[in-house]
């Protein structure tokens, strides 16, 4: 979960202290507590590789992969994905519907599950839970602490910035112990698909007024979690209840012996945190861990050969190429043209990229709907490149092309190979390419969000199944990345939210689609498919295309 946008909110309290000591996880062979990460003919303990600690426990403030990844485990939601998809299915809630208007959702809530700290599962607990999201206030309105409520609701209860827009959500009401109905102020198609979100985890009432789960002070910049929840305490339904957290060290999950669900066959999940991506393939190959995420493509050939298995996760991500248009010579539109001709897409993606990654055509992956098969295409034509700079009427165009260090992401495994390749290609067209490079937070995301970058490379991978959360995230308001949006294309992306039918829908991200890349605020050129490694006798790890990834479908095989 990785990206611009999301990427740019993750240093959350502690994340300094956090970051800073994640690579000692990699240090030590053996668990304080006796347990064994080592016993590769099963058990009922796996330790996981994870490239940082989680920043909080608590997913109402958090927006980033590791995080998000120990609470689902944790936590539940009230629906989710289907494994290894994007389809809505049953969570916490067996059925749901809407009324005509598509503002009032009823949702009808499994029986006879409880927190794990004894504390009953109703309707009321979802309406706590909803109610005290929408009256967050303070630092907890920080787009960085409470991204995703932002994300799917808009707005609060009481909203501090006045160009915060009007929530979403209007309220919700208990009608009994197991009917929630959630109020909304407008119809909003990508409304369920967001509740999936592990940000919108239902958390025990109890704990969370106990246990302080409000107080955060400091600056939205950087928060400070005051209360015991989220670091200390987490409390949920999910399979798995917390039992330690040690920052740099390890966090360490039991089995909930009262789950409502199937029991999970692992008693014991233990992420340690390995910041390094080589250090992650060590403790592999010592048996120190029993699995990775953000495999190195490098890495894919010597460890199948060695006999780990290599998952693949469903491609839904873009990587592209970012294209500021209010800045000069980029607002031309044939110079943004010439730059599409001029880069070798369909190379860079055979060069640098694993196999199963595909050449992308615009900004969203083809598994989702809207997806246009007739979007204009810029095939590579450095003549045709040439061309368009002669009739853009800039003589020897000269631009900034920003790319990042310090990072690696799915959709962009090694940032300066990337931007060499393209450097190279337009540089072969007749541009001039000033190189810029910074640190990727906050240097990098800094110079992006603010409009400082002209071109950049950056990417998107998707939270849940839904257009808008790409094309609709990306362009449905001006943003200082992108230069203006033309209104027209502001309009479908808005319209496309807001319709509930979903051939309606598509027609319409199709459309935006097509005016996007004529607009051509950017160049798509990469989905990738990331990879994870386990150990040869770890099975049914489902890889998610939205990393909705359940380990206590996991076991370990004779």
């Amino acid at each position: 979960m990785r990206n611009l946008r999301r990427q740019g909110v993750v240093a959350l309290g502690l994340a300094g202290l956090l970051v800073g000591t994640a690579a000692c996880g990699g240090d030590s062979g053996t668990n304080d507590d006796g347990a064994s990460g080592s016993d590769e003919g099963g058990g009922d303990t796996l330790v996981f590789g994870a490239s940082a600690d989680p920043v909080s426990l608590d997913p109402a403030y958090v927006s980033d992969g590791e995080s998000l990844r120990a609470a689902r485990q944790i936590y539940e939601t009230l629906v989710t994905t289907e494994a290894g998809g994007t389809d809505i299915v049953e969570g916490l809630a067996t059925k749901w519907e809407a009324d005509e208007a598509g503002t009032a959702w009823t949702f009808t809530l499994r029986d006879g599950v409880t927190f794990h700290d004894g504390t009953e599962f109703d309707a009321e607990a979802v309406c706590f839970n909803f109610d005290r999201w929408y009256n967050f206030e303070g630092v907890q309105q920080s787009p960085s602490v409470s991204y995703y409520w932002q994300t799917v609701f808009t707005g609060f209860a009481n909203n501090e910035d006045p160009e915060q827009g009007e929530s979403l959500y209007a309220s919700c009401e208990a009608t009994d112990a197991t009917t929630a109905v959630i109020n909304l102020t407008g119809p909003s198609a990508s409304f369920l698909p967001g509740l999936a979100l592990a940000a919108f985890s239902i958390a025990s009432p109890t704990a969370l007024e106990e246990f302080g789960a409000d107080e955060v002070t400091g600056t939205g910049e950087e928060p400070r979690f005051d209360g015991a929840y989220g670091l200390e305490e987490a409390v949920g339904t999910g399979p798995y209840t917390l039992e330690s957290f040690e920052p740099g060290n390890r966090l360490v999950m039991t089995a909930y012996e009262d789950y409502w669900g199937d029991a999970p066959a692992i008693e014991t999940i233990i992420f340690r945190p390995i910041a390094d991506g080589p250090a992650r393939r060590q403790a592999l190959e010592a048996g120190e861990i029993q699995g990775y995420d953000l495999v190195d493509p490098a890495d894919y050939e010597a460890l199948e050969g060695a006999g780990y298995q290599l998952l693949s996760r469903p491609a839904f991500n873009v990587g592209y190429v970012g294209i500021n248009t209010a800045k000069p010579p980029l607002d031309n539109p044939q110079i943004r043209q010439a730059i599409a001709h001029a880069l070798n897409r369909e190379a860079l993606v055979q060069a640098q990229y694993p196999e199963g990654s595909e050449v992308a055509t615009q900004f969203m992956p083809p598994e989702l709907f809207g997806h246009a098969d007739d979007v204009t295409e810029y095939e590579y034509d450095v003549e045709k490149a040439k061309a368009l700079i002669a009739e853009s009427g800039v003589a020897n165009p000269t631009i900034e092309f920003w790319y990042p260090t310090g990072v690696s992401r799915p959709y962009m495994p090694n940032p300066e190979a990337n931007f060499q390749a393209f450097q190279a290609d337009l540089e072969a067209a007749g541009f001039t390419v000033t190189p810029q490079s910074a640190p990727w937070n906050p240097d990098y995301l800094d110079a992006v969000n603010t409009g400082a970058a002209g071109l950049y490379l950056l990417g998107w991978t998707g939270d849940f199944g839904d257009p808008d959360n790409f094309i609709g995230t990306f362009f449905r308001t001006d943003q200082p990345s992108w230069g203006t949006i033309p209104q027209e294309i502001q309009d479908q992306l808005e319209a496309g939210r807001t319709e509930t039918d979903e051939a309606a829908r598509t027609a319409l991200y199709e459309d935006a689609n097509r005016a996007i890349m004529e607009q051509l605020p950017g160049v798509p050129y990469v989905h990738t498919s990331p990879r994870l490694v386990f150990a040869e006798n770890v099975v049914g790890y489902e890889p998610s295309p939205v990393s909705i990834e359940d380990f206590a479908r996991v076991s370990f095989s004779d």
